[in-house]
Order: C-alpha cells, then structure tokens, then sequence
C-alpha cells in the first residue's frame, strides 16, 4: 500500500516532473536546449559530487559521458571509471572540447578554468555547432564573455537556483495533493488491518455454511440423477456465497468501527460457531 500511494503521487500529481536540485536542473536544461540528449557527448571539467551527481542525471536522460578531466590525474581516473568515460587533463581541455556537446564545469579553482582566449580556437574548429557550457563553480569557473559567442550557451548555478526555487515552489503546491493521497491510502491500509480483527468470524461463518451444504448433499447422493447433482452442486454454492456475501461485506465495514468485534462475537454466537469450534 504504502508503494501505491507512492505511484499515485507520481501519477496523479507533478510532484515529481521538475528538477529539484542543481545537478538535476543542469540536465534538464541540457535535455531542453538540445530537445533530447540521446547520443550527445559530455565532457566533466572537475571531478567532484557536483560533477557526478551532474553526470549521473545527464546519463539518465541518455547523454554519454565521454571525457572527465581533472587537475588531479588520479580524481579524474576514478570518477571517469565509474562513468564509463576517459580521464584527461585540464591542459588537454581544447583537444577534447571540439567534439563536445555539453560541458559540466565544477572546480575549486580560484579563478577562470575556460576563458574566451582558450575556447576561441575550440568554438572555431566546432565550425557553428552549438555548445552548452554549465558552470556550477562558486566562485565562476567559465569566463561570463563566452555566452556572448554565437552557437556557446552558458548557464551558471545562479540562474539553475531560480529554475530550483521556482520548482520548490510549485512541488509545494503539488505536495497538498499528494499529502491527499497518502491520507487516502493511509485509511485504506488502516482499514483493511482492523479488518483482520473479523476474517477469523467470517471465515468460519463460512466453513460452517459450507459445511452444512455439503452434509445435505451426501444426504440426497442416492436420490440424484448423474446429471443432476453437479447442477444442484453448482446452485447450492451460489445460494450460500449470496446468501453470506452482505453479511460478509457489512462485518468488513463494522471492522473499522469500535463495534466491530462486537459484531464478530454477535455472528459467532448467532452461527454457535465458538460452540462448533469447541467440538
């Protein structure tokens, strides 16, 4: 129950449609300015959480890890490893970022990684195809002029905190429906455990109904046709299962009620069947 209330709120609510955090705003506005990002290369500059967490949620969108470069050869090595990717170095970032697509920058360095300088060669040898640079560095690590060259789109983690605070926002106001629907699912849990407390009464409700249908079917085995005691078989079970079926389903609902054990022992002492039991 508590998984299908989970499936309802993602279901029925956009609690979950927007990214919420940094990482998982980067790539969903990698996925938006390309329209999709199956077979698009990315190259991490820094290897860090934010890069990988980064990484992790372009991958998910089907974007390729292909290069992580690292001032550290051995930071590099490893999250490149777990990524699917190459290790480089961040001398050889104009070698690799020709055939990016999408750059993911996250360093601790004290001041630009990628300046215009730098990139002009790269921009120039991509001959117009677009690149989208994400810069998550605080302090910057992307030089602010490289947005104003045609085909670079540059983003910084100011402007993916207001794409997270307008998603907080509104996952707020989807959360009071999904608070809804955790209600509903909570009270149904609740009552199909009180309805527990009754199964054992109804259950031998039933047995013993059961039990005295079969008896008057041996009693008529001599007396019935072959043909008839399969059609009598048939209607005696149907007889029993609607003559129980409201006594079952109004137990079931005085469950939930302080009653409803009440109910139970009133069905067993109606039925004798603590004395059936105790035969």
């Amino acid at each position: 129950m508590a998984l299908r209330a989970g499936r309802r709120a993602r279901v029925e609510t956009a609690i979950g449609e927007s990214p919420a955090s940094i990482p998982a705003a980067a790539a969903a506005l990698a996925e938006q300015v390309f329209e999709g990002l199956a077979g698009r290369g990315v190259v991490l500059v820094g290897a860090g959480r934010t890069s990988e967490l980064t990484a992790r949620n372009l991958h998910s969108r089907g974007a390729t890890i292909s290069v992580v470069a690292n001032r550290t050869p051995e930071h590099a090595a490893r999250l490149a490893g777990s990524l699917g990717a190459r290790p480089a170095a961040i001398e050889d970032l104009a070698l690799v970022l020709v055939e990016a697509d999408v750059v993911v920058s996250s360093t601790s360095a004290p001041g630009f990684v990628l300046t215009a300088d730098s990139l002009a060669p790269v921009l120039r040898a991509r001959r117009g195809r677009p690149i989208l640079i994400v810069d998550l560095a605080v302090p910057r690590d992307v030089e602010p002029s490289l947005g104003t060259i045609d085909g670079c789109f540059l983003y910084d983690v100011d402007a993916l905190e207001g794409v997270v605070a307008a998603t907080l926002e509104g996952r707020r106001s989807e959360s009071v429906h999904a608070e809804r629907i955790v209600s509903e699912e909570a009270e149904r849990f609740r009552a199909w455990r009180a309805s527990l407390a009754v199964v054992p009464a109804i259950a031998s409700l039933r047995a013993h109904a059961e039990k005295i249908r079969t008896a008057e079917l041996a009693r008529l085995e001599g007396r019935l046709a072959d043909g008839d005691r399969d059609l009598v078989e048939t209607l005696t079970a149907q007889m029993v299962n609607k003559l129980l079926h409201l006594p079952t389903v109004r137990l079931k609902e005085a469950a939930v009620t302080a009653d409803g054990l009440l109910y139970a022992d009133v069905v067993r002492h109606l039925f004798g069947l603590d004395e059936e039991d105790e035969t």
